[in-house]
């Protein structure tokens, strides 16, 4: 016994050799057994950046209603002044979720405007002579980014916008053009040229219609084919008066109602972008899901009667919903990489505002 004692005693313990030796209080076996904190949640992660957006927006609505300037391209302006706040990545995952979903839903709601009553009273030649109007004005997008020097997807882009419905349109297509094939600033200072075209034309082209005597039916035609936001369109047909502004209302839902087969086509013809590229034919010729739910909404807003202060809310809250997404692009666009692109970089929504505007004119004098 005493010898094993003094065996036992003599031998040296290797410490290191056994589990957690020097972890006299148990630290290490704690840190490993203990649960692993929960990262922050989802919506967590989205509220720095959406409460920035919300609150630019808003300031950028407060604006427009005070001072009558158009919304959209406030809310282009204010983004744009405040896109020091993306440098910050903790405001990414917000800004893209306003800029992406707040977008989709947005076309959506918009489909609460449209009816295919509305787009049929327009008539055979007179939606024959918008079709037109609409497919020259998308050629000259392209034609003037060709000219220019720029890509043919920012002639796509700005012709599509200045063809179909202005910024919501840009929206959709750069989802399906995508940020590797064109950058967020070229898309960026096309959503700013679209929608300052869209503010001189509801400013000009009233007054012009009336100095070149045209009718009511006249004057509603030109204004609903050759402005390009929603809004402004509307609003510069009522400008001149109130059965020109009724049937430029009609033209300009006409327009809207074209933007799913454009993205389609679009599409199609581009090819996907990103990781989509290996996908098969039949996922490629797939709508986006929300261009196919804006088409549900105008049959469903065609087929039933749905309450006013439903349509208006649903005005209300497109709006709402594209000032969001509009607002949180500009602020995710690099002010260095806009002010470094020069003067061709808009010449393709010029050429297709002035392309539209004198199709849209030429039609006007024909038709009616």
């Amino acid at each position: 016994m005493a010898e094993g004692a003094a065996g036992k005693a003599g031998r040296s313990v290797d410490w290191d050799s056994l589990p957690y030796g020097g972890d006299l209080f148990g630290e290490l076996q704690l840190a490993e057994t203990a649960p692993v904190p929960a990262g922050p949640s989802k919506r967590a992660l989205l509220f720095p950046g959406l409460a920035l957006c919300g609150v630019a927006a808003a300031a950028a609505a407060w604006l427009s209603e005070h001072y009558g300037f158009p919304l959209i391209l406030l809310g282009l302006l204010v983004g744009l002044a405040l896109n020091f706040i993306s440098h910050d990545t903790k405001n990414h995952p917000g800004l893209d979720f306003a800029s992406r979903t707040c977008l989709r839903w947005g076309i959506v709601v918009l489909g609460l405007q449209v009816t295919w009553a509305q787009i049929s009273a327009l008539g055979p030649l007179p939606f024959a002579a918008l079709g037109v109007v609409m497919a020259m004005t998308f050629a000259a997008g392209l034609l003037g980014a060709k000219l220019s020097g720029q890509s043919k997807y920012a002639g796509i882009l700005a012709g599509g916008a200045t063809a179909i419905c202005g910024a919501s349109a840009a929206l959709a297509l750069y989802g399906v053009i995508g940020k590797d094939r064109l950058s967020q600033a070229q898309f960026a200072l096309t959503l700013v040229g679209v929608s300052l075209a869209s503010a001189f034309a509801m400013s000009v082209y009233p007054a012009l219609a009336g100095e070149l005597g045209l009718s009511n039916g006249q004057a509603g035609f030109l204004i609903g084919a050759s402005i390009h936001d929603v809004a402004q369109a509307i609003g510069g047909g009522y400008a001149f008066s109130d059965p020109a502004g009724n049937y430029a209302t009609i033209v300009k839902l006409a327009r809207v109602a074209s933007l799913a087969p454009l993205v389609a086509l679009t599409s199609l013809a581009i090819g996907p972008a990103g990781d989509a590229a290996g996908q098969p034919i039949w996922r490629r010729l797939a709508l986006p899901w929300f261009i196919v739910a804006f088409l549900v909404v105008v049959v469903v807003n065609s087929l039933v009667t749905l309450p006013q202060p439903v349509v208006q809310w649903g005005l209300i809250a497109s709006k709402a919903l594209l000032l969001l997404a509009v607002t949180a692009t500009a602020m995710r666009s690099r002010m260095d990489l806009l002010l470094g692109m020069g003067w061709k970089a808009g010449v393709p929504v010029v050429t297709a505002t002035l392309v539209s505007f004198g199709c849209a004119l030429t039609f006007a004098y024909l038709l009616l």
